[in-house]
């Protein structure tokens, strides 16, 4: 008996084919359902659900686009905002793409709202505690304390790319497709992405140590501990000018593309300078007791936001160099300010009291704060612990993060701290946010 049952299950094991022959998702609509099909049975799709199909398989993107039925979502929104019974008309791929965007951005700003987040937590990212963190395009870059940085993937969480500094304190980078721009020292250090080659600016004597920097090529520029924001050509590796903004340390700095550079410095003031001119075009806050320690520049509403280390959040409109409001929505460090870029409505603020604060841009009041579950601090391993060098002997855990009700600034202290581990930086993307804590972890939080 037991040996037919054997015979049965290697024949049927014979006959059913293996995973990896089935047919792509585009061959399968092709050859089951013809285009007037596939078109009427996405007819019944909303917008959210057409543009997740579209990025399934090509012959879904080419069918949805090439039959305008983003389009024709466009106009149903139209008719159901202005009331009226059908509207006629053409409408350009401009249009529909920043209705694409509209959709995108009013999402993201729905699922900051979540009551509870995934967050899966990889350990042993790194041998020394992870202080900073850019994200892009799906990929997170950490490192800081152990001289080395790391590319990882958000969707398999293994390291992609690493990348070793000179014997020379790394104090900020960031990166994009094809480099990694450092500032190891007081010198700018750019790393060819694959190639791994790697070129460094000369070193200027009399030259404090650099704080912060942010580039826009070809042009790099690094906030000094004297006050002046240095301008290096990063394919000529040379200085090229140095513009003096503060009387302390630079702490913090954004670019727009405007060439105009806003810094923050340790005494508590903020300034515009203008990178065509050398000068000093503006002053949004003067120095006062609480130290700036964290900015970023929105282009959608030409906002400037900063975290000081009182506590409190800042917002100027560049244009007219006014303050917009002025918030204490914490009880201490302010550490990192951040948000989607394309997104005019929340702004993500992390610090030393640990608590995920999501704040509204035009207003900055809190819509929402985070911190971690106890109940749902370990619910799982999401992949086991590897040697291999692609995830750097790391392991992930799956844990869930909680809305917290009310204002937290006063009564902090009645959260535990191992819920909370300071936020020393954290960066944004559609839906999510990565975090570090000065530890050997980082944290992904998924807002879906």
């Amino acid at each position: 008996m037991e040996l037919a049952n054997h015979k049965r299950k290697k024949i049927r094991a014979n006959l059913s084919p293996p995973f990896s022959s089935r047919p792509p998702t585009r061959t399968i609509i092709n050859h089951y359902f013809t285009s007037d099909i596939v078109c009427h049975i996405l007819s019944y799709l909303d917008q959210f659900d057409l543009i997740r199909c579209s990025i399934v398989c090509k012959s879904l993107h080419d069918t949805i686009h090439s039959s305008h039925l983003l389009t024709l979502q466009y106009w149903k929104r139209k008719v159901d905002a202005l009331g009226l019974s059908s509207v006629v008309g053409t409408v350009s791929e401009s249009t529909v793409n920043k209705y694409l965007e509209e959709i995108a951005m009013k999402q993201h700003q729905l699922c900051l709202q979540n009551e509870s987040v995934v967050v899966n937590q990889w350990n042993g990212c790194h041998s020394a505690g992870i202080d900073q963190c850019r994200m892009k395009m799906g990929l997170v870059l950490t490192g800081l304390e152990d001289k080395v940085m790391r590319i990882w993937s958000l969707d398999s969480f293994k390291c992609l790319e690493e990348y070793s500094v000179p014997k020379l304190e790394l104090a900020d980078f960031d990166f994009d497709e094809s480099k990694i721009v450092g500032l190891v020292g007081t010198r700018i250090c750019v790393w060819r992405r694959h190639s791994g080659k790697r070129s460094m600016s000369q070193e200027h004597a009399g030259v404090t140590r650099g704080f912060c920097m942010r580039y826009i090529d070809p042009e790099a520029v690094v906030g000094c501990g004297d006050g002046t924001a240095r301008v290096f050509d990063m394919y000529s590796r040379n200085c090229s000018r140095i513009i003096k903004m503060h009387n302390g340390p630079i702490t913090c700095m954004a670019l727009t593309d405007d060439q105009l550079v806003v810094s923050g410095s340790s005494l508590g003031s903020i300034r515009v300078a203008d990178l065509s001119s050398d000068q000093v075009a503006g002053t949004l806050k003067s120095a006062g007791p609480a130290g700036i320690k964290s900015l970023c520049y929105n282009p959608g509403s030409y906002s400037v936001f900063a975290g000081s280390t009182s506590g409190h959040a800042y917002c100027w409109d560049l244009r007219t160099m006014k303050p917009l409001w002025e918030k204490k929505i914490s009880p201490n460090v302010i550490y990192s300010i951040q948000h989607l870029q394309n997104d005019t409505s929340s702004l993500v603020v992390g610090g030393i009291d640990g608590v995920l604060r999501i704040l509204d841009q035009g207003t900055g009041e809190i819509s929402s704060s985070y911190v971690m579950d106890k109940k749902g601090m370990f619910m799982g391993r999401a992949s086991s612990s590897s040697s291999s060098s692609n995830n750097r002997g790391a392991f992930i855990e799956k844990m869930v993060a909680r809305k917290l009700s009310g204002d937290v600034t006063t009564d902090i202290d009645r959260i535990p701290k191992d819920l909370r581990p300071p936020i020393t930086c954290l960066a944004v993307g559609m839906k999510k946010v990565v975090t570090t804590h000065n530890n050997k972890f980082i944290r992904l939080w998924r807002f879906q």
